[in-house]
């Protein structure tokens, strides 16, 4: 019979205290994250900076369920809290001056979830 659960502990963790962070705070884009997280891996987002440069605005706070990709420019800054970010798509949102959070970080220092946007 085929697992159909998390085999990873630690993200199994992440979801649980993300989901339990939207309940608590009553924040939907919590446990819409959770949600996200959830899905197979294969479903799994990866976004190139490219892309999030054209959809985003100045000094937003942006979530996403996957990884960042360092394919093209970002002109502008931004606060991103992903699952991953490649080396070279960190080093281009901190020389803008944007910050790379993790899921935690961002929970913690905005538990309602106001103001984030989440993209897949």
């Amino acid at each position: 019979m085929k697992i159909t659960t998390r085999t990873d502990p630690n993200k199994a963790s992440l979801i649980r205290a993300i989901k339990q962070a939207g309940v608590q705070n009553d924040a939907n884009i919590w446990k819409r994250l959770s949600k996200e997280l959830s899905s197979a891996n294969r479903r799994r987002v990866a976004i190139n900076l490219s892309h999030i440069n054209r959809v985003s605005s100045p000094d937003e706070v942006i979530v996403i369920p996957g990884k960042i990709l360092g394919a093209g420019v970002l002109k502008h800054k931004l606060s991103i809290a992903a699952e991953s970010f490649s080396e070279s798509a960190k080093e281009k949102i901190l020389s803008v001056g944007g910050q790379c959070l993790t899921f935690e970080e961002l929970i913690k220092t905005n538990p309602k979830g106001t103001n984030v946007r989440l993209m897949k």
